[in-house]
């Protein structure tokens, strides 16, 4: 399991969103942090450090420390 790290930034971002988007993200990095290749995406090149979440109307940006057993996100877009 990997720890959720969260910036003040990002976390003011979230709780912007709307709420079913952001239960929609919660639910989703829940599945990140338990398994995060598996429920990401690369980010360009696939070194699996840089990782994208795609939901439906959300595009976030996650650092996946390996080593740390972290998740960092990075950025989080509001597409809706």
């Amino acid at each position: 399991m990997y720890a959720l790290h969260c910036d003040a930034t990002n976390q003011a971002v979230w709780d912007s969103l709307p709420q079913d988007a952001s239960e929609r993200l919660t639910q989703a990095i829940a599945r990140v942090c338990h398994d995060p290749l598996a429920a990401t995406e690369p980010y360009g090149e696939d070194d699996g450090i840089m990782r994208t979440l795609v939901l439906s109307d959300l595009f976030v940006v996650l650092y996946l420390g390996h080593q740390t057993k972290t998740v960092h996100v990075f950025q989080i877009d509001y597409l809706g």
